[in-house]
């Protein structure tokens, strides 16, 4: 086979074949499609993906894989400096053109700057798309030309200005390049941890783009016209389960607004409720745009006289916190469940977080580091915006006084 015009799709946080703009693109305008993903850990600095996000990785890439082979074609692995990798793809594929989905935290930005001019220098054309939000953070700003810091008006002014189009199809095929480069084994990528302790995992989640949409359909079908009341009780499943397929984009806000908004068309009883969960995916973009704006807040509280606050450095009160022995049953279940299962109820989060700023008066950067390294859904712009929130210093926060008691709760 012979290919006038071969593009490159890098895959990172959009492991998905339906509605993947960057993969539509090469599609639609090339002869031939190389699917890539590069491991690049050090390249995200401080927050290089935690031990659960790993594990939830690998499963997602041996999905993508596989539907990607069922396309007959193959998804090429990697592991290093992503510039340097693609610039060796594309010499070796005969590459003119490389696609990928943005990102918004603070490291992934500068890195996608400099693949963007690395390959523009190269003569290689370099093109990214919105695959991972509803608004993009530079899109929206309030009536003086700034970037909101509570969600309410953010919320207000998306929902008025915001057209969602239609969800991009599942590729029918992807041409082959006339020659294949070399590609790592996935179990060559060291996701998976030397000791199995993932059974949890395992046991309570399945994997892939094929998953995220029966968790979809499944809370469209059973749970969304009582998710308004049961999404904080937390002996109900009340809740959508798909913030891990957000989290590694085997699912999207679009196909989950579209998805939603077609049930509510249908069924007058899911109208109410399917804004409450709506609402809940524009808290997730709210953080995209806060973190956006504000990139030193994975660090550091937004609210500067935060900075000041006598936190107390108690590592054995940190250890008891971590693994669910403070002695408080809700917190200590709430922690078990996340380091069984690799998830939390969102309400319990709220909880345990208060526990430890609040009641142990420990750093919420130690909170928000344990949630990195243990949720599988684990999201920097989410995590920054909880975490901050619960103390107190961040934006739209809840008072620094206010406690979520945990004999209350």
């Amino acid at each position: 086979m012979s290919a006038d015009r071969i593009g490159i799709v890098l895959f990172r946080k959009d492991l998905r074949l339906a509605d993947n703009p960057a993969l539509t693109h090469v599609v639609d305008t090339c002869d031939a499609v190389v699917p890539v993903f590069v491991w690049s850990p050090d390249e995200m600095g401080t927050w290089a993906p935690g031990a659960a996000s790993r594990y939830w990785l690998h499963q997602s890439l041996e999905s993508l894989a596989g539907s990607i082979e069922a396309l007959d074609s193959r998804l090429i692995l990697r592991h290093g400096d992503t510039v340097e990798q693609t610039l060796e793809l594309a010499e070796a594929t005969g590459a003119s053109v490389v696609a990928w989905n943005r990102r918004y935290e603070p490291a992934a930005i500068d890195s996608d700057k400099r693949l963007k001019s690395e390959l523009s220098g190269s003569a290689i054309e370099a093109v990214s798309f919105n695959g991972s939000l509803l608004v993009e953070p530079w899109e929206i700003s309030t009536k003086s030309d700034t970037h909101y810091k509570v969600f309410t008006p953010f919320w207000k002014a998306c929902i008025g200005r915001m057209e969602v189009g239609e969800s991009l199809p599942h590729p029918e095929s992807l041409n082959a390049p006339p020659r294949w480069p070399k590609s790592l084994d996935l179990c060559e990528l060291g996701l998976e941890p030397d000791i199995d302790w993932a059974g949890g995992i395992r046991e309570h989640w399945d994997f892939g783009e094929q998953a995220a949409h029966g968790r979809l359909e499944k809370f469209l079908d059973e749970r969304v016209m009582d998710y308004s009341d049961a999404r904080d009780q937390l002996g109900e499943y009340g809740t959508s389960s798909l913030s891990p397929y957000l989290a590694w984009g085997e699912l999207c806000p679009r196909q989950i607004w579209n998805g939603t908004y077609a049930r509510m068309a249908t069924d007058a009883g899911v109208e109410k409720t399917g804004d409450a969960f709506l609402r809940q995916v524009f808290w997730r973009e709210f953080a995209y745009h806060l973190l956006y704006h504000e990139p030193q807040t994975t660090d550091e509280p937004l609210r500067p006289e935060f900075a000041k606050f006598p936190w107390m450095n108690d590592d054995d009160l940190l250890k008891k916190w971590q693994r669910g022995k403070t002695g408080y049953p809700i917190v200590d279940a709430a922690m078990n469940e996340l380091w069984h299962t690799g998830i939390m109820h969102n309400r319990t989060r709220m909880v345990v977080a208060s526990f430890l700023v609040k009641h142990l008066l420990i750093p919420w950067q130690e909170g928000a580091a344990w949630f990195w390294d243990t949720l599988v859904d684990a999201d920097l712009a989410n995590n920054t915006l909880g975490w901050q929130w619960t103390a107190g210093c961040g934006a739209d926060a809840a008072p620094y006084f206010r406690v979520f008691n945990p004999i209350l709760q």
